[in-house]
């Protein structure tokens, strides 16, 4: 079992020769530890991204509109969202409940901002399902509104692609709209949620 102590240098080092080859500056030039311990260090550290995150956390009640049919009405419905910060301020982990297809869930969003892809980036997982939905985005120049996109297999083969917004309108409102296109179709307007903060 003496193998396994080094496994721990072995993930540090891949870590590390991955942020040196993705930095552009540094793709073509030889990195001593050092400098690539340097690199890590920075890449590791929550910025201006994650504290937009981070102030989102706290309970909320949500108040969401579905369209299973573009011409018919949305299906309304109620719930609460619970955020919490994870790992010293780097992810934003929401649970979710409510209502969906109507029938009740629980879904987890985790939320955070990769400084190395200088992107955001998101995992939902819920009991509607057992895969684990991803998506990215950028965020709009005064960084309150971020636009993810993402895409997930659909049953008879094919992917479902989608694109959300997620605006923060001030500290005790957000909202969240989600599109999707079903086997390269026109877009169509699936999903609109507003979170109130609980006071």
């Amino acid at each position: 079992m003496r193998y396994m102590q080094f496994i721990p240098v072995f993930s540090c080092a891949l870590l590390f020769t991955s942020a040196a080859v993705a930095d552009d500056k540094h793709a073509h030039k030889p990195m001593d530890m050092q400098e690539m311990m340097a690199v890590y260090e920075k890449l590791a550290t929550p910025g201006e991204p994650h504290k937009l995150l981070t102030g989102l956390a706290g309970s909320w009640t949500t108040k969401t509109k579905e369209w299973m049919d573009p011409q018919k009405p949305p299906v309304e419905s109620t719930g609460s969202s619970d955020g919490k910060v994870l790992l010293d301020g780097r992810f934003l982990q929401q649970e979710n409940s409510g209502s969906m297809h109507g029938k009740p869930y629980t879904g987890i969003w985790t939320i955070g901002y990769d400084n190395l892809l200088k992107r955001y980036v998101s995992t939902w997982i819920a009991t509607m399902g057992t895969g684990i939905f991803q998506m990215d985005g950028t965020a709009s120049e005064d960084g309150k509104t971020i636009t993810f996109t993402g895409q997930h297999a659909e049953v008879g083969g094919g992917q479902m692609a989608h694109r959300a917004m997620w605006k923060v309108v001030d500290n005790n409102t957000q909202e969240f709209v989600m599109y999707g296109t079903h086997h390269g179709s026109k877009e169509m307007k699936m999903l609109e949620t507003t979170y109130t903060r609980k006071q």
